[in-house]
């Protein structure tokens, strides 16, 4: 019995560490957790047939997963195949440092040795302990519950994983306990059980991470805001900045991106991450977005990378830091030249609705300092004291473009902080793009539209057969408005008032239809509805975890299916007990069964939400319905009428209806839904 338990619980020590597989990728992870395990599992088969090397067995086991490692993972540290000082060296950066590096990633973070090698060693560790345990079954699974844990406090396991991880760690575990006698074998089935029942209970939304509040050092600024560098930039138009080669017209290259003024200066978020293998467009996009790449050749020694709003990967020998709200990227240490392929993700299509859109209205962008008071009257004259959207902050760039003047010559204005906005705003009204997309940021936050200001480039508009080349006089600052599902899109005020528009990209076409149709500066704007752009239903990124499936144990299959019938009979005992119910009494449960029919199809409710406010976050094809029973539920419990038989058939007729709608959904989705535990 000794070699099966030992099987089981390298078996449950396993399914732990592969649940790390969200961060890292499954194939990634599965050839080291594996090694190890039979690294594990040879340690214990030979101090069986060797009983005197049993007082050794931990020593002997965390020996033989190290040097597994280091020839399946740490390869390029050995010489002709034999560990090296570099090996052990960083075995032990494993221990302190990849755990850390991982935490401050983006994920799926690069499968490199450097961040993935505490997994497995989290692995060795815990096998290694449950064996020296194996006496003691209870005491044995506790090492491998707490990696469990702590691979759910990384990332919580979501989705189609849940089932079959919760079944394979059930399995394993209660392997433990097997024995000939009949109470053990019960033992057996009741922790598989459990542990199923348990994987369909985890909620399948966002879940706390211990990586929430990690992000990366960023190496404190030795170099001139990019901001500040405007003026002298234009001074010298011809140097070269970088070149660069796209497979798609590009509107400008981004540098930095500042949220922050205090009335004097603009600073960054520094909110950086490592850039991991690949990312998707920042939360809150859900207009259609098309990747592009290009490759970079950047000559100077300046840590901020040209990067773009939405990007996905780098590839090549950097390996820089990334700001995932602005694009920004920032190598920590640079030395000299780099060249490295950029890959990014931009909105596409019509945009339909784009100029009526919504502001977001859950963007901080920092504060403004002290606002000199006739500021404030300028930014309700220049946007017509029109409420916030995309029209009105368009219109406040139409108002730079056509009252204000780009500086030109040898005495250019610089600086952006209040006494130099307040000078080019209300005397000189002439300045750079520094001036130009700084005011338009505080003049729109002052009418409580969400903006950023950007420094970077404007991509040159000559044609070229190779590289493209950007110099100085291509240097540009421009603001950036939070639109509700597109993200940040950039303006650019000072390019209206020089007539140098951007490049043809699909986002700055929409943008450039949308100033075409603008009213006329004399008359006020339209109040129509607003919404959010060309919405389209985001898919769930796929994190090739589904293979866990495998382990699910299928022999338990039968036994299970007999278990969660007892999920629809259950339900169908508790609507027929509301149905039942009069009075006030019954139109409460027709609310109470259309809440949980929305909860199990995925529909996010929290105990103090009221009909009225489950409507507003539920498909279009049951607001009606929730809307109707929202009317019956305020007559039942505020009217003081006497509630009649009426309104609580009418109630559980919206309730039917509601459920009527939720059948046209795909037939996953209705089986999902039906196992549902809430």
């Amino acid at each position: 019995m000794a070699r099966i338990h030992a099987v089981w619980l390298l078996l449950a020590t396993a399914v732990p560490g592969l649940l790390f597989a969200p961060v890292f990728g499954l194939w990634a992870l599965v050839p080291p957790v594996a090694g190890v395990v039979v690294a594990c599992y040879a340690v214990v088969e030979l101090c069986l047939r060797v009983p005197a090397l049993r007082p050794w067995r931990p020593l002997l086991a965390l020996v033989a997963g190290a040097l597994v490692l280091v020839e399946l993972v740490l390869y390029d540290t050995t010489r002709s195949g034999l560990p090296t000082s570099a090996s052990l060296t960083r075995l032990v950066a494993g221990v302190t440092d990849s755990w850390q590096l991982t935490l401050q990633s983006t994920w799926p973070v690069r499968p490199e040795a450097d961040l993935l090698l505490f997994v497995p060693l989290l692995v060795l560790v815990v096998g290694m302990i449950g064996i020296e345990l194996l006496r003691r079954p209870a005491a044995a699974v506790l090492p491998s519950l707490a990696l469990l844990l702590l691979s759910q406090a990384f990332v919580a396991a979501e989705g189609a994983v849940v089932l079959p991880a919760a079944l394979a760690y059930g399995v394993a575990a209660a392997g433990l306990f097997l024995s000939p006698s009949r109470s053990a074998i019960a033992l057996t089935v009741a922790l598989s059980v459990v542990a199923a029942v348990v994987g369909l209970a985890v909620p399948t939304g966002p879940a706390y991470s211990v990586r929430h509040n990690e992000f990366a050092p960023a190496p404190s600024a030795r170099e001139v805001s990019p901001l500040a560098e405007v003026a002298a930039r234009l001074a010298d138009p011809d140097a070269e900045v970088f070149r660069y080669t796209s497979d798609a017209p590009v509107d400008r290259w981004r540098l930095v991106v500042l949220d922050g003024f205090d009335g004097v200066t603009w600073t960054a978020g520094d909110r950086y991450r490592r850039l991991g293998a690949e990312i998707g467009p920042p939360a809150g996009t859900t207009v259609p977005t098309t990747g592009h790449s290009a490759r970079l050749t950047v000559p100077g020694g300046a840590r901020w990378l040209p990067s773009q709003a939405m990007p996905t990967s780098v590839t090549g020998p950097v390996r820089p830091l990334i700001d995932q709200d602005s694009g920004t990227l920032l190598l920590p240490e640079r030395g000299g030249p780099v060249a490295y392929d950029l890959h990014w993700r931009e909105p596409f299509g019509d945009l339909a609705g784009l100029a009526d859109a919504a502001v977001s209205a859950d963007v901080r962008t920092g504060d403004l300092g002290t606002v000199p008071g006739e500021i404030a009257g300028l930014a309700r004259t220049a946007t017509r004291d029109a409420r916030p959207t995309f029209r009105t902050a368009l219109v406040l760039e139409q108002y730079l473009g056509d009252n204000y003047k780009v500086a030109t010559g040898a005495e250019l204005p610089t600086g952006s902080g209040w006494p130099q906005l307040r000078e080019f705003l209300l005397d000189t009204k002439r300045g750079t793009s520094e001036q130009f997309a700084a005011s338009y940021v505080v003049l729109a936050r002052i009418v409580g539209i969400p903006a950023r200001l950007a420094v970077g480039f404007r991509a040159p508009r000559e044609p070229a057969d190779g590289d493209v080349v950007v110099r100085n006089e291509d240097v540009l600052a421009w603001p950036e408005v939070a639109v509700e599902g597109v993200g940040w899109v950039p303006l650019d005020p000072a390019g209206a008032a020089s007539d140098a528009g951007p490049a043809s990209t699909p986002l700055a076409e929409v943008v450039a239809k949308a100033r075409t149709e603008l009213p006329p500066p004399t008359q006020p704007l339209p109040d129509p509805p607003v919404s959010a752009p060309g919405r389209v239903a985001q898919g769930s990124s796929g994190v090739g975890v589904g293979t866990l499936a495998l382990w699910g144990g299928l022999g338990l299959l039968a036994l299970l299916g007999t278990a969660l019938l007892a999920i629809p009979v259950a339900k169908l005992v508790r609507t027929a007990r509301r149905k039942r119910y009069t009075g006030v009494r019954g139109v409460v449960g027709a609310w109470w069964e259309a809440r949980d029919l929305l909860r199990a199809h995925g529909t996010r409710i929290t105990p103090g939400m009221t009909a009225r406010d489950v409507a507003a976050v539920s498909a279009e094809s049951t607001v009606d319905s929730l809307r109707r029973l929202a009317v019956h539920l305020d007559m039942a419990l505020w009217s003081g009428v006497p509630v009649q038989q009426d309104t609580v058939t009418a109630a559980w007729q919206a309730v039917a209806e509601i459920r009527g709608t939720l059948a046209r959904r795909s037939f996953g989705a209705r089986v999902k839904a039906v196992f549902a535990i809430r």
